[in-house]
């Protein structure tokens, strides 16, 4: 798969398929490898990129820290999220995009939308993440993370990272930055030399400012209100995709379609005609 430098950020991302560009914000939370649409959970067994592929050029991508691509050791946002989706559609040559995101992707997704509304024809918000138990959730990742490296330093970390495969989802202690750890050596050597009290800083502020509100993380509502790309809002129904972050975009959005249909209804074969249907009209 190509490999490209965006500001200084190593970035993973496959293009499949023909036609109009459609952006995919992976779902998959600090994992969101390209891979996750068809490897993770539901979206394996919804197989968009298949589906969608004949009618649209898919573009997925490793979001920075996750899969084969890279970072820098700073306090991460949302800003920089989009800033990496941006610089990929630059270095594409793609002035104007369908956009779609799933899980966490919807936050990028929105917020791509916020920054350069006149980019973005219209966005699919599948399953977005967010309510009370995800943002208390993710918090205490990073709480259980700083505990680990308080007690058993940064080179623990690297150390660790390197012995397992799980990510930040699924074992707090290896951070963030664990793809990165195990996929760059110049990375991880300066990440275990690297001051302890600065680095609480980098992480706990990352945790603030990424997981703020008990809805929707990342753009704010006066932003969503007054957005006109259209968007498709379809709703998750569990602990860390809540009915009410939905509903949330639904209230917020001006220009919005929400499909009421439970999770147990949308079938590969029906969330893919709805998902074309809603971009065709695009």
């Amino acid at each position: 798969m190509p490999i490209v430098e965006l500001h200084g950020i190593r970035t993973r991302y496959e293009t499949v398929g023909a036609g109009p560009p459609l952006l995919m914000f992976s779902p998959g939370g600090f994992d969101s490898s390209l891979e996750n649409w068809t490897q993770l959970g539901r979206y394996r067994r919804l197989g968009f990129v298949e589906a969608l592929s004949p009618h649209y050029t898919c573009i997925v991508f490793d979001r920075r820290e996750s899969g084969a691509s890279g970072s820098r050791l700073e306090r991460l946002s949302w800003a920089k999220y989009v800033a990496q989706a941006v610089a990929l559609l630059d270095h594409l040559g793609i002035a104007s995009t369908h956009t779609m995101g799933g899980c966490v992707g919807c936050s990028s997704a929105a917020l791509l939308a916020i920054a350069d509304p006149v980019r973005v024809r219209s966005m699919v918000l599948f399953s977005p993440a967010g309510g009370v138990t995800y943002r208390m959730r993710q918090q205490e990742r990073f709480t259980a993370h700083l505990g680990f490296v308080a007690t058993a330093g940064l080179a623990a970390v690297v150390e660790l990272a390197r012995s397992t495969t799980a990510g930040f989802s699924t074992d707090p202690r290896v951070g963030p930055w664990a793809a990165v750890l195990r996929g760059d050596d110049a990375f991880a050597a300066a990440y275990a030399e690297f001051d302890p009290t600065r680095y609480a800083w980098l992480v706990s502020g990352s945790a603030r400012l990424l997981f703020d509100r008990d809805t929707v993380p990342g753009p704010e509502p006066e932003d969503l209100l007054t957005l006109d790309v259209p968007a498709l809002i379809v709703p998750g129904e569990d602990t860390s995709h809540t009915r009410s972050a939905a509903r949330y975009l639904q209230e917020c959005l001006p220009n919005n379609e929400y499909w009421d249909v439970p999770v147990a209804e949308q079938t590969p074969e029906a969330s893919t005609a709805r998902v074309l249907e809603f971009l065709g009209r695009q």
